[in-house]
């Protein structure tokens, strides 16, 4: 059995980094999760279940994009009463605003193999500055004849900032919900056909540009 060869890496700066090109966001083997502090003891972990989007690699990285859109009522907790009120007005109101969107405007090398990526992050038409810090995972051929590359990422946001300010006094004095939201994403994109290098290693992609933002659901 021949051992197909990866095509979609590069070497840049001492990093192992993909090479130009687009890479559409694969949902169902991206994970989107989220960790808030209940009763100031206890971590809950929720998740949103449907996303769509696209990774723009550069031929500088640093000049490399990425846009997102989350179904916001694909929240899901584990808890149908909580994840019915996390959909409801008092948290992510998903009947008036039904798309959680992210569109970066930066990206800068970190320490070692992490990147920092900065961007807009859209919740109940609320949107405010994000930095997430970023690893590259590496990359694969899978079994449908494409090739993937993977990320992990996580940043921690202040919930009220997006106006999910909804909370309850506890008698010891502390709140039923934290403000800090940890956010936690697993990445899997599939690489386009321009995202490829020749043999000789050298890049046949276009140059760089913002492309459009994803198809709606």
């Amino acid at each position: 059995m021949t051992q197909r060869t990866v095509s979609v890496l590069r070497t840049h700066d001492d990093r192992t980094i993909p090479v130009p090109g687009t890479y559409t966001i694969d949902g169902p083997h991206t994970s989107v999760e989220f960790v808030a502090r209940h009763l100031m003891i206890t971590k809950i972990r929720g998740r949103f279940a449907e996303l769509r989007g696209s990774i723009f690699i550069a031929e500088d990285p640093e000049q490399s994009s990425v846009e997102a859109e989350i179904r916001a009522a694909s929240v899901s907790t584990g808890d149908a009463f909580r994840d019915a009120h996390l959909r409801g007005p008092d948290f992510l109101d998903v009947d008036r605003y039904p798309l959680i969107t992210f569109r970066s405007t930066a990206t800068t090398a970190g320490a070692e193999s992490i990147w920092e990526l900065t961007g807009d992050l859209t919740v109940r038409d609320v949107t405010r500055p994000v930095v997430l810090q970023v690893d590259f995972e590496g990359a694969s051929p899978s079994p449908f004849g494409d090739e993937r590359i993977a990320f992990s990422a996580a940043a921690d946001v202040n919930r009220e900032d997006f106006g999910l300010t909804w909370n309850q006094t506890l008698e010891t004095g502390g709140v039923l919900i934290g403000k800090t939201i940890r956010i936690e994403l697993n990445v899997q994109a599939i690489a386009a056909a321009d995202a490829a290098v020749d043999s000789s290693g050298t890049s046949d992609s276009p140059s760089a540009s913002v492309h459009g933002a994803p198809t709606a659901f």
